[in-house]
């Protein structure tokens, strides 16, 4: 990489930075992003920690020497996941946290996820550009007379009890739950966690390796679920739950192996929150939105719509002090988590509903399914998007549906209604598309609108 000139730095995103080592991410940019964060936001203490990932400790070493060299003083993590971060930032009353992740990316990129005091995101038009460009022009604030002082603290402990709060323990059911760390930084974590609670685990993939040894800590490829639903289908599990590489998201399957859309555990996690918190807001996304709506009205809270990505649904939970937030992507926001997504607390509640209920994962969901059957979310690579998105908007608009554009385009009619966007990091089209208790209509739609991209697409 060569800062000797450059306009714009290709690992730095709109939300995060993101890259392949060396070429866009390595070593000496780290320790000029330390600069370049120190210089901008003037930090005393600042908390780090990092992935699984064979490059992150070197990153993470650049990245403290830059800190350190600028007066910063360090509380350094060690592995960990990205929600732990955001938790010791907040509750070490830090200046900011810096995350070294690249998720569920491929073996070869690496990253930073970069939060403020209060563990606020840092995106682009919060100090990202900002950092950007420091390191761009070699903009940084002199050299103090004194270093940072560096300390370890790996210790769990608070971090554990904090999630247990979100339950309560001594009623948890006694469950048989099949879990599948992908070889990325739940396993530690969860170990700590699974200490305190009483259910029966089956372990996949559970030791951290950088290698990723079997595949890309993803669950949502779907080729990497095949482990998970075999194994509880033979453990005769109650449910299952799979982490991508830095755990900020978790994704569950139910008693017969079936993965779940996370579109469902929106509206079920709403519901569940709500009940002890009657007339709370719940911020969701505009992909889907028909059973989120629905299901927290019933509840008695009041539905937010936000534009996707957890810059966006944080910034709106902020402002509407909304209890929770979810994305159909399986980022789950909750207030009393400094409004950060968490990969633990969503299946904690799941697990202790289960056992309020009596029902199994199933039967809590399977009504919503059939009330709002969906497509999932469908890519698709295209060279002029724009040209796609007119095409659909003559195709329905004779029919008069309700236009939202809070992202991208939303298409609502009686019976069903579809959402079409660009997605923030890739060349891609994401369609979801829903109805009311139709999935012949869900199917129906989704080819029509192929029709429309593959003719618009020459």
């Amino acid at each position: 990489m060569s800062t000797s000139n450059p306009t714009k730095l290709n690992a730095f995103k709109a939300y995060d930075i993101r890259g392949i080592v060396p070429q866009d991410l390595n070593d000496d940019l780290a320790y000029k992003i330390g600069r370049a964060f120190a210089s901008e936001f003037k930090p005393k203490t600042m908390i780090i920690g990092h992935d699984i990932r064979l490059e992150s400790p070197g990153l993470s070493t650049a990245l403290c020497n830059g800190l350190l060299d600028s007066g910063v003083n360090i509380i350094h993590l060690g592995l960990c996941g990205t929600e732990e971060v955001y938790f010791a930032t907040s509750h070490y009353q830090a200046d900011g946290g810096i995350m070294i992740t690249a998720s569920h990316n491929p073996k070869g990129y690496n990253g930073m996820k970069l939060v403020s005091k209060g563990s606020q995101p840092i995106s682009g038009d919060s100090g990202l550009k900002a950092i950007e460009q420091r390191v761009i022009d070699q903009n940084f604030a002199e050299f103090p007379s004194e270093k940072g002082l560096l300390e370890y603290k790996k210790d769990k402990t608070a971090y554990i009890e904090h999630l247990l709060t979100y339950v309560d323990v001594a009623n948890l059911p006694k469950l048989n739950i099949v879990v599948n760390a992908g070889n990325g930084s739940a396993g530690p974590a969860f170990d700590c966690l699974a200490e305190k609670l009483p259910f029966n685990v089956t372990k996949l993939n559970h030791e951290a390796d950088g290698n990723f040894p079997n595949g890309v800590p993803n669950p949502m490829i779907v080729e990497n679920r095949a482990i998970t639903s075999e194994t509880i289908v033979a453990q005769k599990a109650d449910m299952g739950v799979a982490w991508d590489g830095d755990f900020d998201r978790c994704f569950l399957f139910d008693e017969h192996g079936q993965f779940i859309e996370g579109y469902y555990l929106v509206g079920l996690l709403a519901e569940t929150l709500l009940k002890n918190n009657p007339g709370e807001k719940i911020v969701h996304d505009p992909r889907l939105t028909w059973n989120t709506i629905n299901q927290v009205k019933q509840a008695g809270g009041v539905p937010i719509q936000s534009k996707t990505g957890h810059a966006f649904i944080k910034e709106r939970m902020r402002k509407e002090d909304a209890i929770y937030g979810g994305e159909m992507s399986a980022h789950h926001y909750f207030r009393d988590f400094f409004y950060c997504d968490s990969g633990m607390i969503p299946w904690l509640l799941i697990a202790e509903l289960m056992g309020k209920t009596g029902k199994s994962l199933s039967q809590l969901i399977e009504e919503r399914m059939k009330a709002y059957p969906c497509s999932g979310e469908i890519n698709y690579k295209v060279k002029d998007s724009q040209k796609i998105l007119t095409a659909i908007q003559a195709k329905y608009g004779p029919e008069n549906p309700i236009l939202d554009e809070t992202d991208g385009i939303s298409l609502e009619f009686a019976e069903w209604r579809m959402n079409i966007r660009l997605s923030n990091t890739e060349p891609l089209l994401r369609l979801n598309v829903e109805s009311r208790a139709n999935p012949g209509l869900v199917d129906q739609k989704v080819k029509e609108i192929e029709e429309i991209i593959y003719s618009k697409d020459l």
